[in-house]
């Protein structure tokens, strides 16, 4: 919703400054950080900065320190100096009067309240705006408690907040940081710089990293029953924002106190005493904690020899994570014939690892969540790991939140799906803290391998450790020596997942198809519409359609319903791969349906839409939603894939609207209809090596039965002797692909 003396501030800092800093705004009313650059823009003009920024930075602060340490009514230089502030003061949602240029009583309570919301005003008192208080006014941080999503804010972690911006604001290199009731970065590195400050250090020494000085001075500060001061007050405020229940922030070490840290301690795998010692110091202020801390797993990219596997079987590792696959361009990790087995033999267990190209959000969607899943279960099973292993799979960079909620979790829905659907695997994330908590909670995962390493990601600042935390990996350590050295990351465990410790036999993928190579693109193109023509379909139009029905209701012609297919030959051979058949067994119908849909198609799903019907065929194979249940219940029963045996009467609406909207979802029941129609016609289910004369039979079964009243059925073998000549087309470039 705009709001008026907003869009006020945006046509001031336009018409005064525009020409000036470089920059307009959207006058739209709403308070962004377009306008909070533009005003900071504004101010280092007045201040006559130049060249102007976005970053109310050191030149900033130091040149409105030197010229105006306080203002005030008495000291503010120019009236658009003081329109300046009041613009500010609307964006940030306190009063500032009328943008008048006079720093009045309304602009005085508005620069008290703030600083009182702050925390800070028992060190910058009164209606006196100060250079660090107007750093903090040209931001977009609240002091109030906000709801950010389904996050409500704390009042507890906005009592801390506001503790340490008023304790240590007039250090030098300490700024006001949110009061919003929500841990962060900016408070995680508060909490850094207070330790330093408390330990003595200097202004200027003081940095906000968790560096050897912090951690020697921590190890000082062991904090027992009946500590008091400043000291306890940092702890139970790290206790807060690791969301540890039952905690006040207090400066006193009560036993009650004890019996949280001794339970945190717990969760964490730390030693247990309940004292807040520097192991536990360190899990409170930093994602990895203490890295000299032992761990009994490790990950890494190094194939797992003999001597290896002796070594850090005698360095206390008994778990290790590998890698299902490489990727184009990439280094050689993936696990090696015979390595599960040495693994195994030397006593120790594998918990597997896929990742691809997870490191960054343009990565991350549905589609490629569903392929992610049927690959890896593919490559699971090749390598021989049993049903009920769980698949960890990577999100390796730093995801912000919206990223998560636009990109990882529709990524990790078509993960979960593909693997339950068509496995006996669980499935399990890596990444960072907010992504796997996430992700756990939108029930995609059921345990977490923590990048706790990566200390700056957005995603491990301000986010406790997740509670079905499997793995933590805290620090890159070498074991070994000579043949048996390898380097590895360490990882600390809960005992929610014991890897694998043993395996089946590899499963062979020789012969399976492989992704369409697009060298073949235009050459397979012209082949599949000469055949389509040679048989009466022509480029567009056809059977059921006027040059006005096609204009008008945009029919599929043959090259888009090549094209189409193509567009998801990344599915078809997935499913193919998972169901050890041919794609172009698949395909076939569904790019003939595609092309042959027409005007009564689109008038039947839409009497499904309204009502007038309960089914039709429909979506990219022209399937109805009585025959996909059919179909699945058989490959349920079969044990081809999983879920519920679904009913028709119940659930023949559902099974609609899912085959009418979800491609993916009519393209894997086409694949499993295809197992259900060689099943009908009782011949065995398809395989790469199916003939062409049973192949023939199960795509004529597609359009029905093969017999009607005891006698063969035209249409439908006609139909099947026509997608053949289909089949051939399209399997004459698999194949070429395949053999490449």
């Amino acid at each position: 919703m705009a709001d008026e003396l907003v869009l006020r501030a945006q046509r001031f800092v336009n018409r005064t400054y525009g020409d000036k800093i470089g920059m307009t705004v959207e006058e739209n009313g709403r308070t962004g950080w377009s306008t909070m650059y533009a005003l900071t823009r504004a101010l280092q003009w007045e201040l006559g900065i130049s060249p102007v920024s976005d970053s109310f930075g050191p030149t900033t602060l130091r040149t409105l320190t030197q010229r105006f340490p306080r203002l005030n009514s008495t000291t503010v230089p120019s009236a658009n100096f003081c329109r300046i502030i009041q613009s500010a003061m609307y964006c940030k949602g306190y009063d500032g009067g009328d943008i008048d240029g006079i720093y009045n009583e309304s602009v005085q309570a508005g620069i008290t309240k703030m600083k009182q919301d702050m925390g800070v005003d028992g060190v910058y008192s009164g209606s006196d705006l100060t250079p660090k208080v107007f750093k903090g006014l040209l931001n977009m941080d609240p002091y109030v408690v906000v709801k950010y999503g389904d996050r409500p804010g704390d009042e507890d972690i906005r009592s801390i907040q506001r503790w340490l911006n008023g304790r240590y604001i007039h250090r030098q290199d300490f700024f006001v940081i949110p009061c919003d009731g929500h841990h962060s970065r900016d408070v995680a590195k508060s909490m850094l710089f207070a330790i330093q400050y408390e330990l003595g250090m200097a202004d200027g020494v003081a940095n906000g990293v968790f560096g050897p000085g912090t951690q020697a001075g921590l190890k000082q500060h062991t904090l027992t029953v009946g500590s008091t001061g400043t000291w306890v007050n940092l702890f139970t405020a790290g206790m807060i924002l690791n969301q540890r229940p039952h905690i006040a922030f207090s400066g006193t070490f009560t036993s009650e106190l004890s019996s949280q840290v001794f339970e945190y301690q717990d969760f964490l795998q730390l030693s247990l005493s309940g004292d807040g010692d520097y192991s536990t110091w360190a899990s409170l202020l930093v994602s990895y904690g203490d890295q000299s801390r032992s761990g009994s797993a490790c990950d890494c990219v190094t194939t797992i020899t003999e001597a290896r596997a002796q070594a850090l079987r005698a360095a206390g590792y008994f778990r290790v994570g590998r890698y299902l696959c490489n990727v184009p361009g990439g280094r050689d990790k993936m696990i090696k014939p015979g390595e599960l087995q040495t693994i195994a033999s030397n006593g120790l267990s594998c918990f597997p690892i896929y990742q691809t190209f997870s490191n960054g959000a343009s990565y991350f969607n549905y589609n490629q969540g569903t392929r992610d899943g049927l690959d890896a279960i593919d490559w699971a099973k090749y390598h021989g790991f049993k049903d009920g292993t769980r698949i960890y799979f990577a999100v390796d960079y730093d995801a912000y939140d919206h990223e998560v909620t636009s990109n990882i979790l529709p990524h990790f829905r078509g993960i979960h799906r593909a693997v339950q659907e068509n496995s006996r695997y669980r499935t399990g994330i890596y990444g960072p803290r907010n992504v796997c908590r996430r992700v756990r909670e939108a029930g995609y995962t059921d345990a977490s391998f923590v990048s706790d390493m990566s200390s700056g990601f957005s995603g491990n600042l301000g986010f406790p450790m997740p509670g079905d935390w499997a793995f933590d990996q805290i620090a890159t350590v070498t074991v070994g020596s000579g043949a048996g050295a390898i380097e590895i990351d360490k990882n600390v465990v809960s005992g929610r997942d014991l890897g694998q410790s043993s395996f089946d036999p590899g499963a062979s993928t020789a012969g399976l198809d492989v992704d369409f190579n697009p060298a073949y693109r235009d050459a397979m193109l012209q082949e599949v519409r000469s055949y389509l023509e040679s048989i009466g379909v022509p480029e567009t139009g056809g059977d059921g359609w006027t040059d006005k029905d096609w204009a008008t209701l945009g029919g599929i012609s043959n090259t888009k319903a090549f094209e189409l297919v193509l567009s998801a030959d990344w599915l078809f051979t997935s499913l193919a791969r998972q169901l050890r058949l041919r794609k172009a067994l698949i395909q076939a119908p569904v790019l003939w349906e595609l092309r042959k849909l027409n005007p009564l198609d689109f008038a039947a799903d839409t009497a499904v839409k309204t009502g007038v019907k309960d089914d039709c065929s429909t979506g990219w194979g022209q399937i109805f939603a009585w025959v996909a249940i059919e179909a699945r219940n058989h490959c349920v029963r079969e044990g081809i894939i999983n879920g519920p045996i679904l009913d028709r009467g119940r659930d023949l609406g559902s099974v609609w609207t899912q085959l009418n909207e979800d491609a993916i979802y009519n393209i894997k029941t086409a694949s499993y209809l295809t197992i259900y129609n060689a099943h009908q016609i009782s011949r065995p289910r398809p395989a790469p090596d199916t003939s062409e004369a049973d192949s023939e039979q199960i795509l004529a079964r597609y359009n029905g039965p093969l017999t009607v009243d005891g006698k063969p059925n035209e249409p439908a073998l006609e139909y099947g002797r026509q997608l053949m000549g289909l089949y051939r087309v399209l399997e004459k470039y698999y194949r070429l692909s395949r053999n490449q």
